[in-house]
């Protein structure tokens, strides 16, 4: 079995469900008392979400390539990434590691392939929505992206950070998330990318009339195949 390396707190709320769904799906695969073998190296998430927001990526992308250098030290033999929006800096963490990180859009954009879907709205954070870094991953497999309008991707926003990322889950930031989500269908999405790691903590399979994709689950899952490759589980 390989050591999973996880970069988290970004938020801690989704890096917990990313511990949880490595677990559980790694002992329905292997059954008895097996669980995953993971390092985990846990930032503050108030220093990168102020990189983000006065735009210092550079230094953000300096601070992950160090967790990433540290997992590798300590013998991880990948890294996941648990959030969606500092995939913007990953290639700059690349050049600091010998070992894989695992992409969460190309992950996501594989699970949307097998479901032979060519056209899905994204809701994530500001960042993700509007910047290319991720839109154009998904777009190079062959997949249209649509984002919500600004004044929807604003609220958005506005609740991952306020509330999801906090661990609050209000039942009208669900509903106005349902309408948003039904928007996009009427735009012509066959499927929806919960493109930022806590929104799978509001909302479900059931809230979407067509299938939604929610990036940490599909992330986590990637991980445990990975982390299971090639026979190399040895009890």
């Amino acid at each position: 079995m390989k050591t999973i390396g996880l970069i988290g707190g970004m938020s801690w709320e989704s890096s917990a469900e990313y511990y949880r769904i490595l677990n559980e799906e790694l002992n329905k695969r292997l059954g008895g008392l097996h669980s995953a073998k993971i390092i985990l190296h846990s930032v503050d998430f108030e220093e990168i979400e102020h990189c983000q927001k006065t735009g210092e990526w550079e230094k953000a992308g300096e601070i992950l390539a160090n967790c990433a250098s540290s997992l590798e030290r300590a013998g991880a033999n990948f890294i996941l990434l648990c959030t969606n929006t500092m995939h913007k800096v990953v290639e700059q963490m690349e050049r600091q590691v010998n070992i894989p990180i695992i992409h969460i859009a190309d992950a996501t954009s594989k699970s949307i392939r097998d479901k032979k879907i060519k056209k899905v709205g994204l809701l994530g954070t500001s960042y993700t929505m509007e910047q290319d870094f991720y839109k154009q991953r998904v777009a190079n497999n062959g997949i249209e992206v649509i984002v919500p309008g600004e004044k929807e991707r604003d609220k958005i926003n506005r609740i991952i950070f306020n509330e999801l990322c906090l661990g609050k889950i209000e039942a009208d930031s669900k509903d106005y998330y349902k309408a948003v989500m039904e928007a996009l269908v009427n735009q012509g999405a066959e499927g929806i990318i919960l493109g930022c790691t806590e929104i799978g903590l509001l909302i479900k399979k059931e809230d979407c009339p067509v299938p939604v994709f929610d990036t940490a689950y599909i992330h986590a899952i990637t991980a445990v195949e990975k982390a299971l490759e090639e026979g190399e589980f040895h009890g």
